[in-house]
């Protein structure tokens, strides 16, 4: 009798890798969820909604809330998620940026890494000109992190103090603690909302002023909020309770006036060609193996719909015979015109970096988003190379990436190494949003190259003392190297330290980007007319 084998097929070993990346993903972000542990029940039994439920009452009913960066803080010696919740949600038809203290996460408070989170949110709306909602229920500054955060908190008052002049208005909505520096969030905001028996908005509290000034003071009366209703006038509506507070918000945001000043999408448009579900078979398990990104882009734009306005092609390829090791061209998603570029292999090379400085100048001729996809090794090094000029033709792409004036997003699917990330615009060159899937790894070079090199650096070193290298030895530095950089190099630990917006699945990203390009279309989009010197 024999026994019948047959291998996997590779797309089966990548779906079932890829499946594998996104169970570990679902846990992660669970815990964020669940960052409050005992405490969540405990809230519950007060008579309070989590924030994750404040927020779910807040926007409209059938409407995405894309979460921003919830897992910042993975890693650290915080909660994941930094006890706070950020992202855009439709309130009352209008696009806006929500940004939500968690209580049962140490009382709200705010550290590090919810500052960096916030600062980003902050960033987001500034450049989207989006409404700002805060749900605010926090104790303040994390007082044993205060020098980390005292300083470069500052800058969230004068944001929203600078918004406000932007006619881009902030409402806060004050559930419960909203102390110290945290009371003038609500009193810098155009719209205040609080709840009764439940707001505490004052510089002090009871104990600190009896301290500083003998004074004896209740909160109510220090702080409440029928107090700042009938008295202060902090507040401008007194919510009977958390649900009437929201209603409020949602009233308020109704009543903005707001009006979208970006061109609007086609009205009809089709769905991709391709079964997005195939996202899972891209990616390899082993990223040094290219793989075709036109197999994604296929998966994430619209479809082809011919007739007057169509999609004759889903992408019309620009200049693909020249520079092939990276693929661009034109497409449309969820009706918007967007300009796509693709690592089609890991490398960079002159044609590369030239046919995408181009390609970016004519995006920008014609007022074009950008989308950027990466999964590169870098630019390519060696003599032949550096005689035919890839310093100054990887410094012309990320010339017209740094001056380039159109929105830009960018996704991380797969490498995304060295300069490569800077020419491909990495969150050191300011995307609207940027995104990586669990495949993405991001660092200097790869974890094999940068020992290699190590090793290289200390075999050389050893030769000029005369001394004789210990190849065994070092084996063992080698090793810890590439593995250290191995696990700084993995998308967690990215998303921890808010490098990114967020760590999808692969099958959201049509609607992930889709939501941002609606976002980017409440101001027009106005390309740059000038570009710092090329060197040619």
């Amino acid at each position: 009798m024999t026994t019948e084998t047959t291998e996997a097929p590779v797309e089966l070993t990548r779906r079932e890798a890829m499946l594998a990346k996104l169970e570990s993903l679902h846990e992660e972000q669970a815990k964020a969820v669940e960052a409050g542990g005992k405490y969540i029940e405990r809230h519950r039994q007060r008579g309070k909604l989590t924030a994750h439920e404040r927020i779910e009452l807040l926007v409209d009913e059938g409407s995405a809330f894309l979460e921003l960066m919830p897992l910042a803080g993975w890693g650290s010696d915080f909660a994941v998620g930094a006890s706070m919740i950020t992202g855009i949600g439709v309130v009352s038809g209008v696009e806006c940026m929500i940004v939500a203290n968690d209580p049962t996460v140490k009382g709200g408070a705010l550290n590090p890494w919810s500052l960096k989170k916030s600062m980003r949110a902050s960033d987001i709306a500034e450049q989207n000109h989006l409404p700002t909602i805060n749900l605010t229920e926090s104790g303040g500054a994390d007082l044993p992190t205060q020098k980390e955060i005292f300083i470069p908190g500052g800058r969230g008052f004068r944001n929203i103090t600078r918004a406000s002049a932007r006619k881009q208005p902030t409402v806060s909505v004050v559930f419960g603690n909203s102390t110290a520096g945290g009371a003038y969030v609500p009193g810098m905001s155009d719209y205040v909302i609080m709840v009764k028996e439940g707001a505490k908005v004052f510089l002090a509290g009871p104990p600190l002023v009896k301290m500083a000034t003998g004074e004896e003071t209740d909160d109510e009366s220090l702080g409440g909020a029928e107090m700042h209703s009938r008295i202060s006038g902090l507040s401008d509506y007194l919510a009977a309770d958390e649900h009437d507070a929201i209603r409020q918000a949602r009233r308020v945001v109704a009543r903005l006036n707001w009006r979208k000043k970006g061109d609007p999408p086609a009205p009809t448009y089709a769905e991709p060609d391709l079964d997005a579900d195939e996202l899972l078979d891209l990616i390899p398990t082993d990223l040094k193996e290219p793989f075709d990104p036109r197999e994604a882009i296929l998966r994430i734009v619209d479809g082809t719909s011919p007739g007057p306005g169509g999609n004759e092609v889903p992408f019309d390829e620009f200049k693909p015979l020249y520079g092939s090791a990276l693929c661009v061209g034109w497409a449309r998603l969820h009706g918007r015109e967007i300009g796509i570029l693709a690592n089609a292999r890991g490398v960079l090379m002159s044609e590369e970096a030239q046919k995408a400085a181009q390609f970016i100048q004519l995006a920008n001729q014609k007022d074009t988003p950008l989308l950027f996809l990466h999964n590169t090794t870098g630019y390519m090094v060696g003599k032949e190379y550096e005689q035919n000029g890839i310093i100054k033709h990887g410094a012309m792409m990320i010339n017209a990436v740094s001056n380039s004036q159109v929105p830009h997003l960018t996704v991380i699917m797969g490498a995304s190494y060295g300069a490569g990330n800077y020419g491909m615009n990495g969150r050191a060159y300011d995307p609207r949003f940027l995104f990586t899937w669990p495949s993405a790894k991001s660092s200097v070079m790869g974890p094999a190259q940068l020992a290699g090199v190590l090793e290289i650096v200390a075999r050389e070193s050893a030769e000029k003392k005369g001394e004789v290298f210990d190849a065994e030895g070092f084996k063992g530095i080698k090793e810890m190297v590439e593995a250290q950089i191995e696990e700084q190099s993995l998308p967690y630990v990215l998303s921890g330290m808010v490098y990114d917006d967020g760590v999808i699945d692969p099958r959201d990203t049509r609607t992930v980007l889709g939501i941002c390009l609606s976002v980017i279309d409440n101001q027009p989009i106005e390309g740059a007319m000038n570009f710092g010197v090329f060197r040619l």
